[in-house]
């Protein structure tokens, strides 16, 4: 299946393409078939199958083939929006080679893999007919006996009344003549309540200047042609229209009145509203998706740096300078974070959740849903986790996610569900913009399944953005977790690596305070300073690796940097012996952590490691040595000298 056809199933759904009366045809910029509804089926007699992937000019007669290509060109160098009745009358061909007039509407729809045209086909015939039958009976009518013109009229109002679209006469005065059954169904008065009534009964207060207008023009002989309006039905409901109306004439070439033909083109217009709006938004998610992810990343940086600098500059002035720029990244990463989630609103009720409690509940819905093959491991955090949250959205945040790690498990695997508490100081704060200082209940979700590339992590937060089969998943899910942790003042990160699984951490504000009134937080206590001690730092995110040097060295460590293993290995080889800790990130391209450490404790079964990752520690057991201690992910300035003081304060 091509982009193009991928991107039309996309926007053109079928309860979308069905809902459209005419037969509709999805062309991409090469004149190819790329989608089609029923009604386009049984007008020219193929399936859709046979269609689909075939030039749209099997539609068209020979004879006018190299007409419809060059029209088609000139329409894809300058694309606009034309109606039914721009001037676009052809003939079709039916699949048995019979001939049919037709008239054709297009709309162009922009995508990220070229435009689509969007062609409405209507069937000229009946109307054609009509129309035919019409001139015929008005060149008629001079030579009409009275004994045969009650014939004609009957003969007449069967014609017009086996038509579905609403065909009304009406004299110069605009007082009704006729009606047929078309217009009683869609205006849904019956002919003796509109007949000898003021056609301006059917058009909107706003639309009787309309009404002036087009009589003054039948007065004159002229033809109003195709136009789009709104007329109002007996229910006082609001119809879009397609109108044409044409005068009549009597016998001695003198207007007379005028027929008005009608077709209600709401369904369409409220279908072409339904495409442009999924087009915006699949463009806006896409947007939002790469914006928010890159300008975050920047703006982390900006934030982390004045933070660093912040302790180094000495004078008032420039302090507040810096203090500018940090509430100004703040400022813009909050505006990402509106630009995601402003699709998502959604009304809340809120109250006072224990976290392990609430997992408790949703396991007995995932145990069915993940299947046998699957081991559920809830590791929950001793004690009280409070929360202030929609217990539904949290179900359904849990449940997206977990259906997701399904997916990535095709051959089963563990799902684990863990919980915890965190305090984020000030400086991890700066460092993570839109964040703020204080406690925290994590919520991580990891599965062992087979992992997501750089590119997929990066999007996956976009609505309409999905790595499943077409019609296999809507893209909204992830997008809807975003927006209910974001809604509920939250933050989620996503850690994962091909073949080596994916967990998501969220990290939701601790309500906890309100459970237990007065309590307050503990400030986090630096351990000592730490002169004359090297740590080598093995991060392949350059940007992380260069802010955890820095954190270090304030507290008085040497940093030796590596990119990656090798990199490592070699640092420790020509550090001749002097590196007194290795702080490793356990997933790298190439060598891993823990393959790393096998090496050095080889040559070096002295040296303190500790391992750094934004998988949780249930998930990367298997992957670590015994006693080899753990730093999760995003961790504070604390928590990194924390842990690495009590590595290197252990024996052995």
């Amino acid at each position: 299946m091509s982009d193009q056809q991928e991107t039309a199933e996309k926007l053109l759904s079928p309860s979308i393409m069905e809902a459209i009366p005419d037969a509709v045809a999805a062309v991409n910029q090469q004149g190819v078939v790329v989608q089609v509804n029923a009604q386009m089926e049984a007008m020219f007699g193929y399936t859709r199958q046979e269609l689909i992937g075939q030039p749209i000019e099997m539609l068209v007669p020979q004879r006018q083939r190299g007409q419809h290509h060059g029209h088609r060109d000139k329409f894809h160098t300058q694309p606009k929006l034309r109606r039914m009745g721009s001037g676009l009358e052809l003939n079709g061909l039916r699949r048995d080679g019979s001939e049919f007039p037709v008239e054709i509407s297009l709309s162009p729809i922009p995508t990220g893999n070229g435009l689509i045209v969007l062609s409405a086909i209507r069937d000229l015939s009946e109307r054609k007919r009509i129309e035919e039958e019409l001139r015929r009976a008005n060149a008629e009518l001079d030579i009409r006996k009275s004994r045969e013109l009650a014939d004609y009229q009957r003969r007449l109002a069967l014609i017009i009344d086996s038509s579905q679209d609403a065909i009304i006469g009406k004299n110069l005065d605009g007082i009704v003549t006729h009606w047929n059954k078309g217009a009683e169904e869609i205006y849904g008065y019956t002919p003796q309540e509109m007949i000898g009534r003021h056609i301006s009964t059917l058009a909107p207060e706003e639309k009787a200047d309309e009404v002036a207008e087009i009589l003054r023009h039948i007065r004159n002989g002229e033809r109003v042609g195709y136009f789009e309006s709104v007329r109002v039905t007996k229910d006082n409901r609001k119809l879009n229209m397609s109108i044409s109306v044409s005068p009549i004439y009597d016998s001695d070439g003198k207007v007379m009145g005028a027929s008005t033909i009608a077709r209600n083109i709401t369904a369409q217009k409220k279908t072409e509203e339904q495409l442009r709006q999924a087009q915006k938004m699949e463009a806006i998610g896409r947007l939002a998706g790469g914006v928010a992810h890159d300008f975050n990343n920047l703006l982390g940086i900006v934030t982390a740096c004045s933070e660093l600098l912040r302790r180094k500059v000495p004078d008032a002035e420039s302090a507040e300078y810096l203090e500018n720029i940090r509430e100004a990244a703040k400022r813009g990463a909050a505006l990402t974070r509106q630009l995601l989630a402003f699709s998502r609103r959604q009304p809340v009720q809120k109250q006072l959740l224990d976290l392990n409690e609430r997992l408790k509940e949703v396991r007995k819905l995932l145990v069915p849903l993940m299947g046998d093959d699957v081991d559920i491991v809830h590791v929950p955090k001793p004690g009280h986790v409070i929360i202030e949250a929609d217990p539904g959205q949290i179900d359904q945040v849990v449940l997206n996610l977990a259906v997701n790690a399904r997916d990535a498990m095709p051959h089963g695997g563990k799902l684990v569900l863990e919980t915890g508490l965190f305090d984020f100081d000030e400086p991890f704060a700066h460092e993570h913009p839109g964040m703020s200082a204080g406690p925290y209940v994590m919520l991580a979700i990891s599965d062992n399944g087979i992992g997501m590339d750089e590119s997929t992590r990066s999007r996956i937060f976009e609505p309409f953005f999905t790595t499943k089969e077409t019609g296999k998943g809507t893209g909204l899910g992830l997008a809807t977790v975003y927006g209910i942790v974001k809604q509920n003042g939250g933050h989620i990160w996503v850690y994962s690596e091909l073949g080596h699984g994916t967990t998501f951490k969220i990290y939701l504000p601790s309500a906890e305070k309100k459970l237990i009134p007065g309590l307050e937080k503990a400030e986090d206590v630096l351990p000592p300073r730490r002169e004359g001690v090297t740590v080598l730092v093995v991060e392949d995110d350059s940007v992380m690796r260069r802010l955890t040097r820095k954190m270090l060295e304030e507290h008085g460590y040497e940093v030796v940097e590596a990119e990656d293993g090798n990199a490592a290995l070699a640092a420790i080889a020509s550090a001749d012996g002097k590196i007194d800790l290795t702080l490793t990130d356990v997933v790298m391209k190439g060598m891993t952590g823990p393959d790393l450490v096998l090496k050095l404790i080889e040559s070096y079964p002295q040296m303190k490691v500790v391992y750094m990752s934004g998988y949780t520690g249930e998930l990367v057991t298997n992957q670590r040595g015994n006693g080899m201690r753990l730093l999760e992910k995003p961790f504070t300035r604390a928590s990194l000298l924390g842990t690495l003081d009590r590595a290197l304060n252990e024996e052995g």
